[in-house]
């Protein structure tokens, strides 16, 4: 019997099954292709594999003025962690306190309070106070305590590095065939169902109305979406943006699927993103509304029935 992802927070005692644990260690927002190869490598040495990772994201804790587009805030950073079949995950809240360790009290963290036997870093890692720690620094820390220490090189797609910044740029443009091949799957979002004004219905196309966080910068516009209902796939197609054919309001996921009725309200629903299908337009009449929502609708079960990009739902 598999043994269950196991969730280690500050102050928690290390579970025994991430004892000894070979652990890749970074902020993994997105867990892209880049992030899957140091987890990779984790799993590889046949020891307890586990991400090392950190609530808030750092740049939030420095910068709180600028707002950042989390590709995968925490709930949805854990889902995909123990999809991908991690033991566990240890997560540090980033402090003051985190944030003052030098590059050796860092390492000791690793090796006392986590009691891990390795890390994985990337190439570009860099730690510890005013990030004074960097790759051969870890090497050589961590062969001073007794730990495997292993460096990750760069995942590049075309002449660039698979980053978190190149897959947020293409979320703002739309573009999800791109951010889904630099994440190696399809990007989801995880919200609660709540209450609209049940306009969809008059429309004959009912939603499931999302709220996504303030700092989602997805373009909006039409998307091919499918959703997780009750452990199954539902294809359908959603609407990201403020409605300016009626109120232009808050931004507002609203997700329609086929050939499905049920209550959804008050349930946590994940909607992973297949494709871009148009902008967000203002229309006239209700008629050439619903006439291109028809369109819209068909261009959709065609990109879902030809996506064969990997699913992290269900």
């Amino acid at each position: 019997m598999p043994t269950p992802f196991a969730i280690c927070r500050d102050g928690e005692p290390v579970p025994e099954s991430l004892k000894g644990a070979m652990a890749a260690i970074g902020n993994f927002d997105g867990v892209h292709r880049g992030h899957q190869h140091l987890l990779k490598m984790a799993q590889a040495s046949g020891r307890p594999s586990a991400a090392v990772t950190f609530e808030p994201h750092p740049r939030t804790f420095f910068q709180p003025e600028r707002p950042l587009f989390r590709l995968t805030p925490e709930p949805v950073k854990l889902k995909i962690f123990a999809r991908l079949g991690l033991d566990g995950v240890f997560q540090r809240r980033f402090s003051s306190d985190l944030a003052a360790l030098t590059a050796a009290g860092f390492v000791d963290l690793l090796a006392q309070d986590l009691q891990l036997s390795g890390v994985v870093i990337g190439h570009d890692f860099h730690f510890g106070r005013g990030r004074e720690g960097n790759p051969a620094r870890m090497a050589e820390l961590c062969r001073e305590r007794g730990l495997d220490c292993l460096i990750a090189p760069a995942i590049v797609e075309g002449t660039e590095p698979v980053s978190s910044s190149a897959i947020r740029a293409a979320l703002e443009e739309g573009d999800i065939a791109t951010a889904n091949r630099l994440l190696g799957y399809r990007w989801f979002v995880q919200a609660e169902v709540r209450h609209g004004d049940k306009r969809g219905r008059v429309l004959g196309y009912p939603t499931a109305n999302m709220r996504l966080p303030d700092d989602c910068r997805l373009r909006h516009g039409i998307y091919a979406v499918r959703a997780a209902v009750a452990g199954r796939p539902v294809d359908g197609v959603a609407s990201f943006g403020r409605r300016p054919t009626f109120d232009n309001g808050a931004p507002l996921l609203e997700v329609h699927l086929f050939d499905f009725s049920g209550d959804l309200y008050g349930q946590s629903l994940d909607v992973e993103f297949v494709g871009w299908i148009r902008g967000e337009e203002r229309f006239e009449g209700i008629e050439a509304l619903i006439a291109q929502m028809d369109r819209d609708s068909v261009k959709a079960k065609r990109m879902l029935a030809e996506d064969r990009t990997v699913s992290m739902i269900g």
